[in-house]
């Protein structure tokens, strides 16, 4: 099974599966989020299906455990969880549940009311739980994106960041990001 696949952004397909090459082999990833950087880190959840082998790739391992959570929904497959999450977005769908949101959920690609239904219904108790890390997962998020902006890899980030618990002000953490990874 692929779990994880790191490098270079080829091409986007109509499809919007992503081609990353790693290592001269080109894999074609369904992806959630526009890859806008030429060097990527993909946390993947593999189906082997009879008639195809398909990788669903997420920039963070938050992306992919909802995306896992979305699958243990009856009624949703891999297809309709990425639908979801490319259209609404891992925090806006946590936010449409908590919501009982019915209609927010539906506006996904392949979801209809009863289907958003059994999602809200489903996964209302297991959002719930995780609704403090909410908040520090989204700024957790934009400290990242800030840092890849800057040109630091996922590997130089996660080594140098691994037990760092920022503050709530999103300047803050970025300065106390950009200190770890300058002793690093």
């Amino acid at each position: 099974m692929i779990a994880y696949l790191r490098g270079r952004h080829m091409a986007t397909l109509p499809n919007g599966a992503a081609i990353i090459d790693v290592g001269g082999v080109g894999y074609e990833v369904q992806v959630a989020h526009n890859l806008d950087a030429a060097e990527v880190e993909l946390f993947v959840y593999t189906v082997v299906r009879d008639d195809a082998f398909v990788l669903f790739g997420f920039l963070s391992l938050d992306d992919r455990a909802f995306f896992e959570l979305l699958l243990s929904v009856p009624g949703v497959g891999p297809s309709t969880a990425l639908g979801a999450l490319r259209t609404l977005g891992r925090d806006e769908l946590i936010a449409a549940v908590l919501r009982e949101d019915v209609k927010a959920v539906a506006k996904a690609p392949g979801i209809g009311a009863k289907t958003a239904q059994r999602i809200v219904l489903e996964l209302a108790d297991k959002v719930s739980r995780v609704r403090g890390d909410t908040a520090s997962s989204a700024r957790n998020d934009a400290v990242m994106e800030a840092l890849t902006a800057l040109g630091y890899t996922q590997s130089e980030m996660r080594s140098a960041l691994r037990d760092a618990e920022f503050p709530d002000d999103e300047s803050e953490a970025l300065r106390m990001a950009l200190g770890l990874l300058g002793r690093a």
